[in-house]
């Protein structure tokens, strides 16, 4: 008696197979899709106003025209090594974005760059800056990205964080604000996240906005977050507790060195109990969509001498901002070439060292990138070799994400992407869909 083909003899457990892996793709995705910024800049809640940005934008290219005034000297200050006409595109590109785009996302913040307040002098800020979101809305002086981190979600801390997000929002407008978040520090159980969620929903329904129009973003900052009692990753039940708002989570490198017992003369972005705490994060989060954001550097490019009167001490003012914009520069490309795209910034002259290395660094590889993913479309999206570079959808996928960041940050504009590419990026990303999901319908 002939045997039936293995595609029948199994066909029961072959449809639980597909069931199983379209549910899990189902609970993976928890995060919105779209855009991400690159940057998210910290500020205290009493100094907003509904000018911020354009002024963090005024003061980054001050610093830029003062101690850099030319390509090659920003270029020596982040640690550079380009041409001469690299060097001066560089820069142009840099001072383009801080004109245009200075801030990709703003924090306003009422937790560590706020402090506790007395009650009274809080509802007056919350009341404030819920004004101040409004006039700015309306001004179309929002960047694409702004949120509010609110005090933890703990003991008397809690109830006024709930209090302070009630007084902003009322004095926001009847149309969502896009991309606001809420960001919620100091997390270490489910329970927060369920309550912080509950509380964006409740905004929603009073300011009549869509579900969905507040994400929510956890900052990863205690042992708790990410390691369970029972000796598990916490960070997905913490995701989930969001219930699909989750747009981000952030390291918050200095209070996870202090809880492990850390020294601060010894706590910095680069050291081991910080990687460790991103590569557990990335690993947990692949693919859902919600992406992983770097702390910050605490070097800030400020200068001893406020007002300074002499060549010395103007001297001694580039020197520090020099050796803060290398210390920046220098972990941006670290955390990009562990996948990390966004930090943290804590002061706008941060914001050209941020730019300036991030640019360098996808720009480095736009021509390759344009050339390898050229020749694996031609191909019919279907596995190529350039020189001694093989090119599989896998590698098609990760170079197709750095151009489309390119051109999303400005790094890169999509004519001379798709001139290189000889393809539009929306065609691309299409060729890739499909080769994707022709290979897992095999």
């Amino acid at each position: 008696m002939a045997l039936p083909p293995l595609t029948e003899a199994l066909q029961p457990p072959l449809e639980l197979l597909d069931g199983a892996l379209h549910e899990e793709a189902r609970l993976r995705r928890a995060g919105p899709g779209g855009r991400r910024p690159v940057q998210v800049l910290y500020g205290g809640a009493h100094l907003f106003r509904s000018l911020t940005v354009a002024r963090m934008g005024e003061l980054a290219r001050s610093a830029m025209e003062t101690h850099a005034p030319d390509g090659a000297t920003f270029a020596h200050a982040l640690g550079l090594s380009l041409t001469p006409t690299q060097c001066t595109d560089l820069r142009a590109r840099v001072l383009t974005k801080l004109s245009r785009e200075p801030v990709e996302d703003l924090r306003i913040d009422f937790e560590d760059g706020y402090g506790v307040r007395p009650d009274a002098e809080e509802d007056g800020h919350a009341d404030a800056v819920g004004v101040a979101l409004r006039e700015a809305q309306q001004a179309n002086a929002l960047p694409p990205f702004i949120g509010v981190r609110l005090k933890p979600m703990a003991g008397p801390s809690a109830r006024r964080a709930l209090r302070t997000l009630e007084r902003v929002g009322a004095g926001l407008g009847p149309d969502p604000i896009p991309g606001l978040a809420l960001t919620l520090p100091k997390v270490s159980v489910p329970a927060q996240v369920e309550l912080l969620r509950r509380a964006a929903e409740a905004l929603e329904h009073r300011l009549g906005w869509p579900v969905g129009s507040v994400a929510l973003e956890l900052m990863v900052e205690m042992p708790a977050a990410l390691i369970s009692r029972d000796g598990r990753l916490a960070i997905p039940g913490l995701v989930e507790a969001a219930g699909g708002r989750c747009r981000s989570v952030h390291v918050g490198p200095y209070d996870l060195c202090s809880a492990l017992g850390i020294s601060g003369a010894h706590q910095w972005l680069g050291h081991p109990s910080v990687e460790l705490a991103r590569r557990l994060l990335q690993l947990a989060l692949a693919g859902s969509g919600v992406t992983v954001s770097d702390g910050p550097t605490t070097l800030l490019p400020v200068g001893p001498h406020k007002q300074p009167r002499s060549d010395a001490e103007r001297a001694a003012n580039r020197e520090a901002v020099f050796r803060a914009w290398t210390r920046t520069a220098d972990d941006v490309r670290r955390a990009y070439r562990d996948g990390i795209v966004e930090g943290w910034d804590l002061h706008p002259a941060q914001l050209p060292a941020r730019y300036g290395a991030l640019f360098a660094v996808l720009r480095e590889e736009l021509p390759s990138a344009t050339l390898r993913l050229k020749k694996f479309l031609d191909q019919g999206a279907q596995a190529t070799r350039v020189g001694a570079e093989f090119d599989d959808a896998a590698t098609a996928r990760g170079m197709l994400n750095g151009l489309l960041r390119a051109v999303q940050c400005g790094a890169a504009t999509p004519a001379e992407v798709e001139a290189g590419l000889g393809h539009s990026l929306a065609a691309a990303q299409a060729a890739l869909a499909d080769a994707q999901v022709a290979l897992a319908g095999r």
